[in-house]
């Protein structure tokens, strides 16, 4: 699929995607204006949502009832939102590797194949070393927000970057997307960034997809900000929550 004859599609916030073939239908998810509006989510998610465009987001990656997604380094921010439009004949795995664990200290991380959400039981957790992960079956999408630059970078291992992303590949379905959101740094920048400001050059990543046999499909520049100079820490309080974010979209063959 070529990013030109996308190009209408995108402008409208809808990223259209390759059949899965004839099936029955999926019991219904809840819309994403619902799943984005719904009371019971907390206070301080709500918060986020000026700076994080959760509905623009959902609606370009068109994630619809029924499907399987898995978010790599999760949060309960997007995995609930996720859970709640794939609806109860979808599912989404929260795969959270033990470097992560291990680097935040986190002492109440969830039980790998747990169910950590009680009030949303089709997620899953997944939980084990970063080059080690292993997804129980294919699946329609695999996001990553944030945190690929974190791949490169020595608290994560550091991981083995393509032989990670062929992971990812291997467990997308025939048209399923991969979807990565992460900081930008200076173009031409490579690496240099990752570990220190906690930013990535974005051509960067586009190499890296084309290695493991992707196909860019398209971006969205909803969480651009031209005012960011790219050089300061994602941590600085002068730019969080506002840095300049690039979101790409990969489609497997």
């Amino acid at each position: 699929m070529k990013f030109a004859i996308l190009a209408g599609a995108l402008a409208a916030g809808v990223l259209v995607t390759a059949g899965f073939g004839a099936a029955a239908a999926p019991a219904p998810g809840k819309s994403i204006a619902d799943a984005v509006a719904d009371p019971t989510r907390p206070a301080a998610d709500k918060a986020l949502d000026e700076a994080r465009k959760p509905a623009a987001i959902l609606k370009f990656i068109h994630l619809k009832a029924g499907q399987k997604i898995v978010d790599l380094f999760p949060g309960p921010y997007w995995d609930r939102m996720f859970a709640d439009v794939v609806g109860p004949d979808g599912k989404v795995f929260m795969f959270l590797p033990t470097e992560i664990i291990k680097a935040e200290g986190m002492k109440t991380a969830p039980a790998d194949q747990s169910h950590p959400f009680p009030d949303h039981p089709n997620v899953t957790a997944l939980v084990s070393p970063v080059n080690a992960m292993a997804i129980p079956e294919l699946v329609d999408v695999v996001w990553i927000r944030q945190n690929y630059h974190d791949l490169y970078d020595p608290f994560m291992g550091p991981a083995n970057v393509p032989a990670f992303n062929k992971l990812v590949f291997n467990a997308l379905k025939k048209g399923g997307l991969y979807v990565i959101i992460d900081h930008s740094a200076p173009a031409k920048s490579g690496l240099e960034d990752t570990n220190t400001t906690h930013r990535i050059d974005a051509a960067v990543v586009k190499l890296d997809m084309a290695a493991a046999g992707f196909k860019f499909v398209g971006e969205s520049n909803v969480l651009r900000n031209k005012d960011d100079a790219r050089d300061k820490l994602v941590f600085d309080k002068s730019i969080r929550g506002k840095t300049d974010q690039f979101i790409y979209v990969f489609r497997k063959p």
